[in-house]
């Protein structure tokens, strides 16, 4: 695999609290790489930092090679690292398909002002958005439900819109923040399927979970967080056998952990 984004030495201070501190791991081309931690271990605060929506204290984040933080979100998700976010933030009184349309407009060619007079360039950006969403939503399992609105969709679906949403940017890295979360078995299940099917389209996946079950059926590699601090990083079997993460999860062998 190739080295595809390098985190090096990422740390967050709040005043006198330090919520990550001095982080580093690098994510490989095309695989799914997991970060795991109890509540309060600072998973939350180092996607912001790699996603760009909050500043690094000390450290960089680089994407091949390139310093990518502390810029603006959206010129870092131009470059391909794009963020889910943990609460469905949909645009929900648009229909699927209006959803992801309008998500591809980070890619236009257009100006503002040529989608407002019609342009060559700004008809031809319609076409090609309209098109690949209906790719996508064909490709999530969505495209029969496209003219629904978005806010009535059940939460399994919801959070297969937001992936689509994602894709619909073309992203190089997707960040997934708790893409399992509220779901029953079968949808959890469904959406484990989901993400390894983005992963095979080409997609690097990052993700922060607290379902444990699903971190370790579906990761090629785990990175664990403890009160800011890197304690761990593996295989899910090597994560399941690692004494500093079974002691932060209760301190014992437990169903937390997958064990």
């Amino acid at each position: 695999m190739t080295q595809l984004l390098e985190v090096k030495d990422v740390t967050r201070r709040f005043g006198g609290l330090v919520a990550n501190n001095a982080i580093s791991f690098d994510v490989q081309e095309k695989e799914i790489l997991s970060v795991i931690g109890p509540n309060g271990a600072g998973k939350s605060t180092l996607f912001k930092m790699i996603s760009s929506f909050l500043k690094t204290s000390s450290g960089e984040v680089l994407l091949r090679g390139e310093r990518i933080s502390n810029l603006s979100p959206h010129v870092v998700a131009r470059k391909g690292v794009v963020r889910t976010f943990q609460e469905s933030t949909i645009f929900k009184s648009m229909t699927v398909r209006e959803s992801v349309v309008v998500s591809h407009h980070l890619r236009s060619t257009a100006t503002l002002g040529g989608y407002f007079l019609s342009t060559k360039s700004a008809r031809k950006d319609v076409g090609d958005f309209g098109r690949s969403a209906d790719e996508i939503l064909q490709f999530l399992g969505l495209y029969e439900m496209r003219n629904e609105l978005a806010s009535n969709l059940p939460q399994g679906h919801l959070r297969a819109l937001g992936i689509a949403i994602g894709l619909a940017t073309n992203p190089i890295i997707l960040l997934l923040d708790e893409p399992f979360a509220g779901m029953n078995h079968d949808e959890t299940m469904r959406t484990v399927e989901l993400v390894r099917a983005v992963r095979d389209r080409g997609v690097t996946v990052l993700l922060v979970e607290h379902d444990m079950p699903a971190v370790m059926s579906i990761s090629d590699r785990i990175i664990v967080l403890n009160f800011g601090e890197k304690i761990a990083e593996g295989s899910p079997e090597e994560i399941q056998k690692n004494e500093k993460v079974i002691e932060a999860y209760l301190g014992s062998e437990d169903d937390a952990i997958g064990i």
